[in-house]
């Protein structure tokens, strides 16, 4: 199994179709990076040719698209069977109107976000899309001996209860999350903190050590330091 461990499937595929090449390229980079598996597509046409080649988890659709509207496409796609159901579908588009919101709903997409959008809000609809979808939770991750349950605000070690900080708590979440990738201190500034303190990443220094001692001080250490760039968490080899 992969180190980055997650309730939701790793490498869950994922099609952008978007006309304009900066977008579809921006979006395909960060959802890899996000852990996902991405392919794209241009136009409609492209779009359910790739659809039903090899069917997607999610699509990631534009609406004003060279060839046929996004709406066009999502009937295209309704009108193809598969063994897991329809195909879940967020429209991402610069279209605004209610009236737009409405069609794409109704159509049967799962979600609508107009642009210009935030990334890290994207990333967590489309978690929560999948998450409904597939009928599996994502708020409980393990990485080797640790158990996080999000919701619950519960985290164990080899079964035994821990007990951290709210701060702490949010830190090895996202250690967690991203297990088996290297995150900057920078990234954790902006994911856990929301805030940047000029620059200075000693805080994140500071709490990764308050962790290593309470979640980390025994075999085998799942916090890792990787020296100029910040740290990842790794699930012990078996």
């Amino acid at each position: 199994m992969s180190e980055r461990v997650r309730i939701l499937a790793t490498m869950t595929r994922l099609l952008v179709v978007d006309d304009e090449a900066t977008v579809r390229e921006l979006l395909s980079a960060t959802l890899r990076f996000a852990g996902f598996e991405v392919t794209s597509a241009a136009t409609a046409t492209e779009a359910v040719a790739a659809a039903v080649e090899e069917p997607p988890d999610l699509v990631l659709l534009d609406v004003m698209l060279p060839d046929l509207d996004g709406f066009e496409v999502v009937r295209r796609l309704r009108e193809q069977p598969t063994a897991a159901g329809p195909v879940p579908v967020l429209f991402l588009t610069a279209r605004d109107r209610q009236a737009d919101k409405i069609q794409g709903l109704s159509l049967g997409a799962d979600d609508y976000v107009t642009k210009p959008f935030d990334l890290e809000e994207l990333i967590a609809r489309i978690r929560a899309i999948l998450r409904r979808t597939t009928g599996q939770h994502s708020d409980v991750l393990t990485v080797g001996p640790l158990t996080l349950d999000a919701e619950g605000h519960q985290l164990t070690r080899a079964g035994a209860p821990l007990r951290v900080s709210p701060t702490e708590f949010r830190l090895l979440h996202y250690l967690m999350e991203n297990a088996g990738r290297v995150v900057s201190k920078g990234q954790i500034l902006e994911r856990v903190w929301r805030y940047d303190f000029n620059g200075d990443t000693s805080i994140v220094d500071t709490y990764i050590s308050y962790l290593r001692r309470k979640v980390d001080d025994e075999e085998p250490k799942l916090i890792h330091t990787v020296h100029g760039v910040g740290y990842v968490m790794r699930a012990p080899k078996p």
